[in-house]
């Protein structure tokens, strides 16, 4: 049922490469909140100032738009809770902090980090829970001006309530966090600087979010943002708490985790391989959610008219590249030959492809299409596909030449060239029927005959229809490169 009152928020940290798990975070965010005809807000979090950069926060932006992901609030839009850059939002936390610390909500914390560490190497040997322990808690006014007079510098702790935290997770169902399982907690840095912990619950409150859908991994701290956000509504800054659903591990190589160093985690690497949008997305959708028992291959809109968060699954979802590569080839297929022709045009230049830019032949291509379409995995698959059409000679590839050129190949290609000469070559059947021909009269099936004109005319043994091909390429080039190929074999 649709509820315009659903705001959802994206807020990735602008560090290096897209992560396709983060795209499939962004995805699932981006499809309830129009399932819904909600708000999708995109927030980043930059105040990693160390790990944060403007060339990553720009190659973010410019990814989601090559998605096809749009945003109702955000940067480049704006929208009525800017900023929307945690760099621009330090004073807001300063002041939520404050107001924390003169609540009774938190305090300042003046252990240091050898005092930490022993005191939680204690807690090990004990089979203790090793969290903060809270000597901090309720210290009196005389040891907070003896730790300061000793120069100690204090962080900001949350201060957990003594009783559990029940849920209900929007994926995992009912969960219950016990007090002794989430300790007090940092806020803010000892220099001053707001932390994630603080931060983010912060945001969600003051832009009003209704549904927290992020990873798995940030499921262990849920409880603490909950008993964050009950502080922040009875201080007047919260409204409500949002609901949460954690979105299921996806899974690499060996059952991994995928993680930013896996060379299939990059966003990057689908789009320069040239995977469509509405390829990749369609498979990252099919990571902890499915359309229907029988169908895999769907447009986005069909996702977001069908998408409910209740029926994401809990457990781990493998990162498949060949089912998503097969996914991508179907979204090929299924576009009309125009738009393949226009969204291929890069792997047709510079510096993807191998030919002079003077040689591409726009006619050439055109016909040439509609037959690569139903061959290609990815859109750079095209290059490798076509370039016999535009190079002077073909690409020479040894392991293809002696595959198919094997003893008598040039008494075949002898009798093929002869018989194509004198075909029709406005008919890709009668150039068929002239290398049958050829193949009947040295005893072989279309199949064997037609390999040591492939591999003579486009230098590969496999590739697109071959008479579609030679009536692209044309008889003159055509017979030129087998007299080559000939030339060779005879050498």
């Amino acid at each position: 049922m649709a509820n315009a009152n659903v705001r959802v928020r994206f807020c990735p940290s602008p560090t290096g490469n897209p992560h396709v798990g983060l795209v499939r975070t962004a995805l699932f965010n981006w499809a309830f909140a129009r399932h819904h005809g909600g708000t999708f807000v995109f927030r980043i979090e930059d105040t990693d100032a160390a790990r944060d950069s403007e060339d990553s926060y720009n190659q973010l932006l410019d990814s989601l738009r090559w998605l096809g992901f749009d945003w109702d609030e955000g940067p480049e839009v704006g929208g009525p809770h800017e900023p929307y850059r945690q760099s621009q939002r330090m004073d807001l936390y300063k002041d939520v902090a404050e107001k924390l610390l003169a609540g009774g909500y938190a305090y300042h914390c003046f252990c240091t980090a050898v005092e930490l560490e022993a005191r939680r190497d204690a807690a090990r040997l004990a089979g203790k829970p090793s969290g903060y322990d809270g000597t901090c808690r309720n210290l009196s006014a005389e040891r907070i001006e003896r730790y300061r007079a000793e120069g100690r510098e204090a962080i900001v702790r949350f201060k957990m309530p003594d009783e559990p935290i029940t849920f209900t997770d929007l994926v995992r169902g009912e969960l219950t966090f016990t007090p002794d399982n989430v300790p007090d907690y940092g806020i803010v840095r000892a220099n001053g600087a707001p932390l994630y912990t603080l931060v983010n619950p912060v945001d969600d409150a003051l832009m009003e979010i209704t549904h927290v859908l992020r990873g798995e991994d940030l499921l262990s701290s849920t409880p603490r943002q909950i008993a964050l956000y009950k502080a922040l509504i009875e201080l007047g800054i919260a409204k409500e708490i949002p609901s949460f659903g954690h979105l299921p591990y996806v899974m690499g190589e060996g059952n991994k985790k995928l993680s930013k160093r896996d060379p299939q985690a990059s966003l990057n690497i689908y789009r320069e391989r040239g995977f469509l949008p509405e390829g990749l997305l369609n498979y990252l959708s099919l990571l902890g959610w499915s359309f229907s028992a029988d169908q895999d291959v769907f447009s986005i809109q069909d996702m977001v008219a069908k998408f409910d968060i209740a029926d994401v699954n809990a457990n781990p979802a493998r990162f498949d590249l060949k089912k998503a590569e097969s996914i991508n080839a179907d979204h090929i297929r299924m576009l009309d030959e125009k738009a393949f022709a226009t969204a291929c045009e890069p792997w047709l230049r510079a510096p993807h492809a191998n030919w002079a830019p003077e040689s591409f032949d726009e006619k050439a291509w055109q016909a040439i299409a509609p037959h690569a379409q139903t061959r290609v995995t990815v859109l750079s698959d095209i290059t490798a596909n076509v370039d016999f059409l535009f190079l002077d000679a073909p690409v020479e590839d040894e392991a293809s030449w002696a595959k198919a050129m094997k003893e008598g190949s040039d008494a075949l290609l002898r009798t093929a060239r002869a018989k194509l000469e004198s075909a029709d070559w406005t008919s890709p059947e009668s150039l068929k029927n002239a290398v049958l021909a050829a193949g009947e009269e040295h005893g072989l099936k279309l199949g064997k005959a037609q390999a040591p004109v492939r591999v003579a005319v486009t230098g590969r043994t496999v590739g697109l229809p071959l008479f579609e091909s030679l009536e692209i390429l044309g008889k003159e080039k055509t017979l030129a490169r087998i007299d080559a190929a000939l030339a060779k074999l005879v050498a």
